[in-house]
């Protein structure tokens, strides 16, 4: 085994992070929180946005190119014969920096399931599973029950897993009694709620907080990322983390890249979210409820082959003016014709086609009246280049 050949230094915590969705919302907290309190944080995330740097993060920011590659080297230095795939690469070469740096807490983002995952190689101290929803079928299974078997692979006798959504799959639980895992779950071991007066309240087995500021991450679905994260900073043993005055001064200060981020750029309002599955999608759509009204919506989509490409538009339509399909930046990207295709006939309207995600953008910045909004959704792979083009439209010209 490669990682054994590497013989690196493992901290006393490494926190596994799993789950449909919410998975990059809770390992920010994490490592903003853990930061704060003065811990040494190395963050490996998936997938990127704009550069690779992105995945191999310490105490919140990118670690070099130089980094990188001399970790790829390492790792190939003890290979030999045995093949490792790209993400085995990646999460060796994110311990060894992480493991080179000595570092105190390591936070690993499980990419795909949990129990097939290259990260669930790392012994964890304790793990979060965020919840559990249909993505990545062709892998992990056709139904919530048989992914949430995959999703618990993260979890090891003896060892507490905090489930994040109040919706608990009964194999999930089954698969804690078999294992012996300790399983932590919401309105049983710890709880939360909405004050009322802007705020939220949070209660574990030993500790009771009040008047919490709400977290900085946008959308309501946030503040249950929010609580169970507290729930794992308590059972991995990290208390002091846990006082009103660091959580109100950090959580509303996380940031996250295209998660219901807006924009204001070349003269139009952007949304940029990275819904990739329908509960995602859904997780928009109430966003969208709930956010000041705005003239029209302009949706450009792409989407990799694998998605449910129905499933994430339908709960959206109720939103959308005008769709356009454009094809998203990976060999996997569904092309655009076949996207407006489907688009229109999961909406029963017309989807207009992008020769190329610059020219949907374009289009719609165009014909965007003052008070319409251009919405930015699909995957990761349409919302890092999105990005990028945000940012030559900002540039002044010369």
């Amino acid at each position: 085994m490669v990682l054994e050949r590497l013989s690196l230094a493992v901290p006393e915590h490494v926190l596994l992070v799993a789950g449909t969705n919410g998975k990059g919302s809770s390992v920010a907290m994490l490592d903003a929180l853990l930061g704060a309190a003065g811990y040494r944080v190395g963050a490996y995330t998936s997938p990127h946005l704009l550069r690779y740097n992105e995945r191999i993060a310490v105490a919140g920011v990118p670690v070099s190119d130089e980094q990188i590659v001399a970790a790829f080297e390492r790792v190939e230095s003890v290979r030999d014969d045995l093949p490792l795939t790209y993400f085995e690469y990646g999460t060796l070469a994110a311990m060894v920096v992480f493991s080179k740096l000595g570092l105190d807490v390591w936070v690993l983002e499980i990419g795909l399931g949990g129990r097939l995952d290259a990260c669930n190689a790392v012994e964890p101290s304790a793990s979060l599973i965020t919840n559990i929803a249909l993505d990545h079928c062709d892998w992990l299974g056709d139904d919530v029950e048989t992914i949430a078997v995959e999703k618990a692979g993260v979890m090891r006798r003896g060892v507490a897993t905090v489930f994040g959504s109040r919706d608990v799959p009964r194999s999930l639980i089954a698969h804690a009694k078999q294992t012996g895992a300790r399983l932590a779950l919401p309105g049983r071991d710890f709880d939360y709620e909405a004050d009322g007066d802007g705020g939220w309240r949070w209660t574990g087995q030993s500790v009771s907080l009040t008047g919490l500021a709400m977290p900085g991450l946008r959308g309501e679905f946030q503040l249950g990322n929010a609580a169970a994260v507290l729930k794992l900073l308590e059972v991995a043993g990290f208390e002091k983390v846990l006082h009103r005055d660091l959580l109100n001064r950090v959580l509303p200060a996380v940031t996250l890249a295209g998660r219901l981020q807006t924009m204001r750029v070349a003269g139009a309002d952007w949304l940029l979210d990275v819904a990739h599955n329908p509960a995602g999608a859904t997780v928009l759509a109430d966003a969208l409820s709930a956010l000041p009204e705005a003239g029209a919506t302009w949706a450009i989509i792409g989407a990799l082959d694998d998605k449910d490409v129905e499933g994430i538009v339908r709960p959206l339509d109720r939103f959308v003016d005008h769709w356009i399909a454009a094809t998203a930046e990976s060999r996997r990207a569904i092309d655009a014709d076949e996207l407006g295709r489907r688009i229109s006939n999961a909406c029963n309207r017309p989807c207009r086609i992008a020769d190329s995600l610059h020219d949907a953008m374009q289009y719609a910045r165009r014909n965007a009246e003052k008070n319409d909004r251009i919405l930015l959704t699909g995957s990761f792979f349409l919302i890092g280049p999105a990005l990028r083009n945000l940012a030559l439209y900002s540039r002044p010209e010369s």
